[in-house]
């Protein structure tokens, strides 16, 4: 067979696609059994002997020797006097073996052979990636960025496989330029129309939790348990932690001394707030946690259709919302009860921080009031208008519209 080059021929191709040598014989068999059976009608009395170490494959026919006159059917019988040319001691009854040859079967034999075994090896290979990614659903994986479209990335990890980042499953500040590293989660493997398709995802819940796995040791080590992680990707993340061992203190362990563990999720996830929380079974208690930075005053749950109504004073009620609705939204996510948020009655009408007017009140006249010592709407309002003139650079003009915004915010 060393004479047709098609071992030699498939060699950078079973190379390329890590299909191991042993795998290839068997494949080069089957598919010269076919070609066989097609031109004999049977491959009972054919033998293959297969070479792993050389890469060689050898066909031999088996056919019994019969007189001359008695010769049926020359696929299994072949007769004395052409026996004798092959060996002069044989005799009839006796089983002859030759070798065959590629050349036997035609020119048209030898490029259907190449073509059934660049498909089969072609099909193999696409089976081998199917089941090497179906295995590692919610895995790291990093990859180089090879083409960037309008709805999707197209990556290729170390072997040269297509792994495909869709533009649903990237974080909103994601820009990725061609030959850049890219690390995020393998999110969906499947086969379409015979083609393996392995999605990645860079937003979903998993990929944060896998991070922390890099980034936390003892999140690695099982000593915390990730609860649960709620996130609106590139704004706000809520991960909720847990250890079996009173000694680990989960938060502290996962933010790192001086924030150096979460800092470096925190830049993969472009600058995405991360809240780490301690998970409890006291609902109330998680509710209160999960509604951090905001400070709250009082909770009232309803187990049976899972709302929640949180009061807290007016200066905490931003916090508790957040930015774009964010803190509150994921909140309710991670608790599982829908969250209203009251301003509480009582503490209404003690104070209310001076941040809580930015929409009304330029940052910069806050930032005059803060300067002396006033960073509460009372606060400002126990002075008097000469008194403020006269310690502050603000215009008498100013600081009266200030006041009246004030006064009309306890009214």
């Amino acid at each position: 067979m060393d004479k047709l080059g098609l071992v030699e021929s498939f060699a950078d191709f079973k190379d390329t696609k890590n299909i191991d040598r042993v795998t290839m014989m068997s494949i080069m068999e089957e598919v010269f059994r076919s070609i066989i059976l097609k031109k004999y009608g049977t491959d009972e009395n054919i033998d293959f002997i297969i070479n792993t170490d050389r890469g060689d494959l050898e066909i031999w026919r088996r056919r019994i020797i019969v007189d001359d006159e008695d010769m049926e059917d020359d696929n299994v019988e072949i007769p004395f006097s052409e026996a004798k040319r092959i060996e002069p001691d044989f005799e009839i009854g006796e089983e002859v073996s030759e070798q065959l040859f590629m050349e036997d079967f035609g020119r048209r034999a030898i490029l259907a052979v190449r073509q059934n075994l660049q498909s089969r090896v072609s099909d193999l290979e696409k089976e081998g990636i199917y089941k090497k990614y179906k295995d590692r659903v919610g895995e790291i994986v990093v990859g180089e960025v090879y083409q960037t479209w309008k709805k999707e990335t197209l990556i290729l990890d170390d072997e040269g496989n297509e792994l495909l980042l869709p533009k649903t499953q990237q974080i909103p500040s994601d820009f990725f330029k061609k030959g850049e590293t890219v690390r995020s989660v393998i999110y969906k493997v499947e086969m379409k129309n015979g083609q393996p398709s392995i999605t990645l995802s860079r937003t979903a819940p998993t990929f944060l939790e896998r991070l922390f796995e890099l980034e936390v040791p003892e999140v690695f080590d099982g000593l915390i348990t990730i609860k649960k992680i709620v996130r609106a990707p590139g704004e706000r993340a809520k991960v909720a932690v847990e250890s079996y061992d009173d000694r680990i203190d989960p938060v502290g362990a996962c933010v790192g001394m001086k924030g150096s563990r979460i800092h470096g999720i925190v830049r993969e996830l472009k600058n995405e707030n991360i809240d780490v929380i301690n998970y409890t079974n006291n609902n109330q208690l998680l509710v209160q946690r999960a509604l951090s930075p905001a400070k709250i005053t009082s909770i009232k749950l309803d187990e049976e259709t899972k709302r929640a109504e949180v009061f807290l004073r007016p200066d905490q009620v931003s916090l508790a919302i957040g930015k774009g609705g964010y803190n509150i939204k994921l909140a309710g996510l991670l608790t599982g009860y829908e969250i209203d948020v009251f301003r509480d009655n009582e503490v209404d009408i003690d104070d209310v921080d001076l941040d809580e007017f930015g929409d009304e009140i330029d940052g910069w006249i806050i930032d005059e009031f803060k300067k002396i010592g006033l960073d509460t709407a009372r606060s400002v309002l126990d002075l008097s208008v000469k008194e403020l003139v006269d310690r502050t650079d603000l215009e008498e003009e100013t600081i009266v519209e200030v006041m009246n915004i004030l006064k009309s915010e306890f009214e």
